[in-house]
This record gives C-alpha cells, sequence and structure tokens, in this order.
C-alpha cells in the first residue's frame, strides 16, 4: 500500500484525479469568462465574488496544488515511458494504434503550462498584487476587473492569437485525457469506454470552442 504512489498505476490514478480536479476548474472558469461577453457589470461582480469568498480563496491554494501535482506526475510517467520503450519501438507506426492527442500529451501539456504562466502574469498577478482601478456596481465597490481583461485583449491584438491557441490545446488534450482519467480509474469496459470517449470529446469541442468564442469575439468584433 505504502508503494502505490510510486508505482505507475499509482502515479497514473494521481494524474487522474488531479486531471479531473483541473477540468472541474476549467468549467468553473469558463462560466466567469464568458461573462465577458454578457456585460461589464456581470463579469466584475462574478470576478469580485471569485475573489472575495473564503470558500473560493482557500481552494486557490489547493488549485495551485492540483497544478502542480498533475506536471510533477505528467512529467515522472513520461520519462518512465521513454526510457522503457524498446528499441524497436520508433520502427512501429503507432499512428494506427493511438490518436495524435494521445502521443502528445506531454506537448500539449507543457504549451497548456506556458500559456497558464502568460494568463497569471496578466491577470492573476495584477489583480491580486498590482494596481486595479475600483468600479462601483450596485452599491459595492470592487476591482474593475472587466477593463483590465477588455484592454489586454483590445489593445495588444496578437494575444488574442495566443489565448486561442490555447483554447486549441486545451481542446486536444482533454479529447484524450478526460477519458483516459475515467479509464484509469477503472471504467474501462467496452461499453463504457465507447460513452465517454464520446462525452469526451464533446467536452473538450464544449471547452474549447468556448474559450475560443471568448478570443475571437475581442479579436475580430470587439472595439475600445
Amino acid at each position: 500500500m505504502g508503494n502505490i504512489f510510486s508505482s505507475s498505476i499509482g502515479k497514473k490514478l494521481v494524474m487522474s484525479i488531479s486531471g479531473l480536479f483541473l477540468i472541474t476548474f476549467l468549467s468553473l472558469h469558463l462560466f466567469l469568462n464568458s461573462l465577458l461577453l454578457v456585460s461589464a457589470d456581470a463579469f466584475n461582480m462574478a470576478a469580485n465574488f471569485m475573489s472575495t469568498n473564503p470558500l473560493i480563496r482557500i481552494m486557490e491554494p489547493v488549485l495551485a496544488l492540483g497544478f502542480i501535482i498533475h506536471i510533477v506526475y505528467a512529467t515522472l510517467l513520461t520519462l518512465k515511458n521513454q526510457t522503457a520503450r524498446p528499441i524497436g519501438y520508433q520502427n512501429v507506426d503507432q499512428r494506427m494504434a493511438s490518436t495524435w492527442s494521445s502521443r502528445n500529451m506531454y506537448v500539449l501539456g507543457f504549451a497548456l503550462l506556458s500559456f497558464l504562466v502568460m494568463h497569471m502574469a496578466n491577470f492573476f498577478w495584477k489583480i491580486k498584487f498590482g494596481t486595479v482601478p475600483s468600479v462601483m456596481v450596485d452599491g459595492i465597490e470592487m476591482h474593475d476587473t472587466y477593463t483590465l481583461v477588455t484592454s489586454l485583449f483590445l489593445t495588444y491584438k496578437w494575444i488574442n492569437g495566443v489565448y486561442l491557441a490555447g483554447a486549441l490545446a486545451l481542446g486536444f488534450h482533454l479529447s484524450h485525457g478526460f477519458w483516459s482519467a475515467f479509464q484509469t480509474i477503472g471504467w474501462n469496459n467496452t461499453v463504457w469506454m465507447s460513452r465517454l470517449k464520446f462525452v469526451s470529446y464533446l467536452f473538450a469541442i464544449i471547452l474549447a470552442g468556448g474559450y475560443s468564442v471568448i478570443s475571437l469575439y475581442f479579436w475580430f468584433f470587439a472595439s475600445l
């Protein structure tokens, strides 16, 4: 029992659970970001709730820990798989037995990590430790997070392209990672796998599409 987390199965289990936890966060984050398309007040109120609610503030370090655990265990498994491959592995055409996403999960994950660092520097760090103008919404003073976010998208159009690329990388990553996580947990019979793969692809399209729509809106339709 003590060695379960040092075994390959244990590492996959930890990575799967942490991945499902992060997927929950990404879904909530998409809902919050979609309010950018509704109104400034709606987005500011939601952002203020997320930054002031005691439960959410407690979850912030838990979320950070979830990212760290997922990245560390993904790295360990990737290194282990690389060293365990037989000599003739590269001569086998893996495209016949696996999808492009499954073969490039670590590359996609690294792209998402790079995107996350940029996102944190542009928004989270500025909101937490920078100087953000205040605004009154329904008699409550709060950070004008809407202006912070939209001004960046509208002033630097190339950032929309970066966010669109991040959304696409997320979609490809989830298209394999979602059903693979449930497979690791134990839902791996033929009936469940076909259903999980369908839900996985659908979920990946919804999340990637949702984030993409926001980027495309500020890239082509919104104005200062």
